[in-house]
């Protein structure tokens, strides 16, 4: 995932140090009383560490809100400035001046963005719901200035006549049309109106994050008794140890969250009651009627968005998101989703037939009676019925997948052999949290290249998930390279031990830093179209394109390797994992699409419906949209659904789906031209991977591939359609 900041797009200004000059004393006096220097905020100027990294060694807590509000304050007056210019407007003096503007909340926004999200604690959360607002009028005050727009408009209308360079160009294009997507055309009542729904909005989306890290963090299934864990690896279990007793609950396991509705340890447990608890505990994890519970956040969201996008002249929020996407309309997403629906769900209802005769048959063995399969089974049924099939176990191949050697054998490795990047671990930058590791990327051609951090282990005070996003980004204009970071949830091992990958963990490790390589690349004049400043059903292309490399022969046998003896995966086990690869795809597919209908018909509702009740509105979604299987719950609940109500993805999450598209029929063309070669890299990489948004994107999809995407390899792919027999 690529986490989507509450940033005016157009942002980039200095913090100047305030210091209160002493008393003027006898020199002899001030000398011997002499204050101590007033400590100058870190944010205060452009790091002087390579690339401008964070200085997280001088940063504190209290750094961040006066930063933040002393940039919102320097940025405002840079756009007063540009807005009253006396000269005639100009690309110079208005569209290239306003990308100058914000240096400072970039710089300190970046960095509160991503420790926030992955090590906040009580202080961050506070200081993340006072700024929201803020930053909220921050965007209104910019987007709907009538002044600033104006000038704006002028550059536009005369576009044609200025002979731009293609990039500039766009640029006039992209920012004219987030001005007026923002509402710069409104009247100066609707504007106020809008200000006012912006502002709770933004408030209400910061609460909501907080309250679903908190009810995450409360939903951890606690276990008083080692039997009940019946199953699960020695090393699952020292983990849940240790997790006990991170918290104080010495004498206690303790299984944590993760952020989607299923959950990892449900595949081991033995036990059903305790399976039943696991899954009830995520399931409802936000809907306990204590200060927690999220229900009436995303209720009152889902009547503010339709209530903005009524405001701005549209049917519904879908409606006036989805313009600037590829998609561009709800009825496209809808046709789109329901196209690849019935094949999933007809592939889980068959997946479930199997799963349920396993469950007899397990039962009767036992000489228990049988019971109805529910989602707390699925995984644990599934993964027998996959033993049954293949002959292949989850904890087989495992002590294959060691994560510093996927991470430097494996997914280092795959961008060296298709784009020539290598990785030079630097232990001098200093970090957030000591699991964070950073690495110097350097260039085909040896030159530096960027920054990457990579932080993977879950912790308490970490949102669920993975994403990536910027430290700093990539800008000609500026001056500036990029700091990528990759944040995961991956279950941290015991002390001693190494921590063992599933099979979905590494995807997730190359998914990732495919948003990172995206990010790399970037080589635009301007940040507004810099590198993953796309729209959201283009950023998850180039992520989900880069997964495909995991299972390519080339790189798995360069990371599949014994973590104890370093010898390669059995070449008999490799074959019992790729004839089970698209094994469960019906279930993994289906959950999705639950998630991304159920996400378009929250921001489908008008602004005439009433107040809904969360719950009822789920339950009658999904049946509409025929994919209520009772066995399979969509991926994400409304009330822990981060995606779409606090990340930028609300009616969004079709995105993923709509990338699958892509990437299955993007790397049909690497299979078609060779596979992992570098010409094959370089020329994604000159034609995709380094373009930004500085073209239309479904041009630049046609020109790198000779023609549109379909939708063939994606069935196939993700195996919903069987593969044509070759001739």
């Amino acid at each position: 995932m690529f986490r989507i900041r509450l940033l005016p797009v157009v942002m980039t200004a200095v913090l100047a140090a305030c210091t209160q000059s002493p008393h003027k004393t006898e020199p002899a006096k001030a000398a011997a009383a002499a204050p101590t220097p007033a400590r100058v905020n870190p944010f205060l100027a452009p790091s002087t560490l390579p690339f401008q990294a964070p200085p997280f060694d001088k940063i504190t807590d209290a750094d961040y809100q006066p930063a933040i509000m002393e940039g919102i304050r320097q940025q405002l007056a840079e756009v007063d400035k540009i807005a009253n210019d006396p000269a005639p407007p100009t690309f110079e003096n208005t569209y290239v001046a306003l990308e100058k503007t914000g240096a400072l909340l970039n710089r300190v926004y970046a960095v509160f963005n991503g420790v926030s999200g992955a090590n906040t604690d009580d202080t961050l959360q506070k200081v993340q719901e006072a700024v929201a607002p803020k930053l909220s009028e921050l965007a209104d005050a910019i987007h709907l200035n009538d002044k600033l727009f104006a000038r704006i408009d002028t550059v536009y209308n005369e576009r044609a006549k200025l002979h731009l360079d293609p990039e500039s160009q766009r640029l006039v294009e992209v920012v004219h049309a987030q001005f007026v997507h923002a509402g710069a055309k409104l009247s100066a009542a609707d504007k106020t109106k809008l200000k006012a729904l912006n502002t709770e909005d933004a408030t209400l989306e910061a609460a909501f994050t907080n309250k679903l890290l908190a009810a995450a963090n409360t939903g951890a299934l606690v276990v008083d008794n080692r039997s009940k864990l019946a199953g699960m690896s020695d090393a699952d279990i020292a983990a849940a140890a240790q997790a006990a007793k991170a918290r104080g609950l010495a004498g206690k396991w303790v299984i944590p969250l993760q952020n989607t509705t299923q959950q990892p340890a449900l595949q081991e447990l033995s036990d059903r009651a305790v399976r039943k608890q696991l899954f009830e505990a995520s399931w409802n994890r936000a809907e306990h009627g204590d200060a927690n519970d999220t229900r009436a956040t995303i209720e009152r969201l889902a009547q503010l968005r339709a209530a903005k996008a009524r405001l701005l002249g549209f049917p519904n929020f879908a409606a006036w998101t989805l313009q600037d996407q590829m998609a561009k309309t709800p009825a496209h997403v809808l046709s789109f989703l329901h196209k690849v629906t019935p094949a999933a769900v007809a592939r889980a209802r068959a997946e479930a037939r199997a799963i349920q005769a396993t469950i007899d048959k397990d039962q009767k063995a036992l000489g228990k009676p049988a019971f109805k399969l529910e989602p707390w089974d699925w995984e644990r049924y599934a993964e027998q019925v996959r033993k049954a099939k293949y002959d292949l176990d989850e904890n087989q191949i495992k002590p294959y997948f060691e994560l510093d050697n996927v991470l430097e054998n494996g997914v280092f490795y795959a961008a060296h052999q298709l784009y020539g990047l290598t990785f030079k671990e630097r232990r001098d930058i200093p970090v957030y949290q000591p699991d964070v590791r950073v690495f110097e990327v350097f260039d085909k051609d040896g030159a530096p290249l960027a920054l990457f951090y990579c932080d993977y282990f879950k912790r308490d005070n970490k949102n669920g998930g993975a994403w990536m996003d910027n430290f700093v980004g990539q800008s000609k204009l500026l001056g500036t390279k990029p700091v990528i970071y990759n944040v995961a949830n991956f279950t941290k091992p015991a002390p001693g031990q190494p921590a063992l990958l599933s099979w979905d963990d590494v995807i997730t490790m190359f998914h990732e830093f495919g948003h990172g390589l995206h990010g790399m690349f970037a080589d635009q004049e301007y940040p507004t179209l810099s590198g993953t400043n796309t729209a959201r059903d283009w950023v998850e292309f180039p992520s989900q394109f880069n997964e495909h490399w995991a299972s390519d022969p080339g790189v798995f046998a360069h990371f599949a390797k014994n973590y104890k003896t370093g010898a390669p995966m059995p070449a008999a086990l490799v074959a019992k994992m790729r004839k089970a690869g698209k094994f469960n795809k019906g279930y993994d597919m289906t959950e999705a699409l639950s998630a991304a209908l159920l996400d378009m018909n929250w921001h489908m509702l008008p602004a005439s419906a009433p107040l809904q009740d969360s719950d009822k509105f789920e339950t009658a979604a999904l049946k509409k949209d025929k994919v209520d299987l009772s066995y399979v719950p969509p991926r994400y609940r409304s009330s822990y659904f981060l995606h779409i109500w606090s990340n930028g993805y609300s009616a969004g999450y079709y995105a993923y789906a709509w990338t699958q598209m892509l990437a299955d029929d993007a790397f049909g063309w690497f299979q078609e031209h060779g596979g992992l070669t570098r010409a094959n890299g370089d020329r994604f990489r000159a034609m995709i991977l380094s373009r930004g948004n500085s073209e239309d994107l479904a041009t630049m999809y046609r020109d790198w591939r000779g023609r549109n995407p379909t939708i063939a390899a994606m069935l196939i792919d993700r195996g919903l359609k069987a593969e044509p027999k070759k001739k």
